[in-house]
């Protein structure tokens, strides 16, 4: 089992046809994903890397009972894809593209709230079920199926942290890239309740950063419910200067806002394992899964 997406998740991608949106699907139909068209308007009709192409996501889901779709869009067409996926019924919408303006991204949310579909990103590296199915830019070289589920704000560390739990023979039951803007989709909280429902994750990982909200909601969360399952965290950040952006959107320590340091303790009480560093995210499954 996994969560969100499996070997039998029909996958569209926005923008196929362009140069990343070629050449990320390549390697993921090479890796065994079931991608099963294109969008693009204009192009309905033609095929593209052998896959039929549609004009619109309505037209694509119709034909090919889709439930998945990335978007692989410049910024300022973002939001609408975004929308075009919601209004078709699309299940799962990954979108990596980077610096979608806020305000198109509120929209997003508006419409995001009464429907069906769940939105992984902006700016999100993607998601990975190991061998099953690869929506995004997520490296899979790495990655073994197995039992712990992984949820991170960070690109480099998320290929980072799976790598050593596949060293240690910890494989993975999804990998989630929730995206670096201050306004996304799924957010930590909404992984770990996922991740709780799902039978094959034993653990969760969480790749943590300074701004925003998503560990303060992930720590309320976790202190109000019996979990039942290890939960590590690795919070980054703890020397950034206050009030600049490192990396990305979202990573903002500004003045009044909870440090590296706050949001670790937060965890903490919570009932989350806390790891010093990367090279602690390991040993600390190993000796949470070893006492449960």
């Amino acid at each position: 089992m996994a969560i969100l997406v499996d070997a039998d998740t029909k996958v569209i991608v926005q923008g196929m046809t362009g140069r990343s949106g070629t050449f990320y699907t390549d390697l993921a139909v090479r890796y065994g994903s079931n991608y099963v068209g294109g969008v693009r308007p204009g192009k309905g009709g033609t095929r593209h890397l052998g896959l039929p192409m549609f004009d619109s996501v309505a037209e694509a889901r119709e034909a090919t009972g889709a439930d998945a779709s990335l978007v692989m869009v410049p910024a300022h067409h973002a939001a609408e894809a975004m929308l075009e996926a919601i209004e078709a019924g699309i299940r799962v919408i990954v979108c990596v593209t980077e610096r979608v303006p806020v305000h198109d991204m509120v929209r997003v949310k508006q419409a995001l709230e009464g429907s069906d579909s769940v939105l992984i990103g902006p700016n999100s590296q993607g998601i990975l079920t190991p061998d099953a199915c690869k929506i995004g830019v997520m490296p899979t070289r790495d990655a073994q199926p197995g039992p712990i589920g992984i949820a991170s704000r960070s690109a480099s560390l998320t290929s980072e942290v799976l790598a050593q739990c596949s060293r240690a023979g910890l494989g993975q039951s999804t990998t989630v890239g929730i995206g670096g803007d201050a306004v996304h989709g799924l957010g930590f909280r909404g992984c770990l309740e996922k991740f709780r429902e799902d039978d094959a994750t034993r653990a969760v990982v969480l790749i943590a950063e300074i701004g925003g909200r998503e560990e303060e909601e992930a720590a309320e969360y976790l202190a109000s419910v019996d979990y039942g399952k290890p939960v590590v965290v690795l919070v980054v950040g703890r020397h950034a200067p206050a009030q600049r952006r490192m990396g990305h959107a979202g990573t903002l320590s500004l003045l009044g806002a909870a440090s590296a340091e706050e949001k670790a303790d937060l965890l903490r009480k919570a009932g989350a394992i806390v790891a010093r560093d990367t090279d602690d995210v390991v040993p600390s499954i190993q000796k949470a899964l070893n006492k449960g």
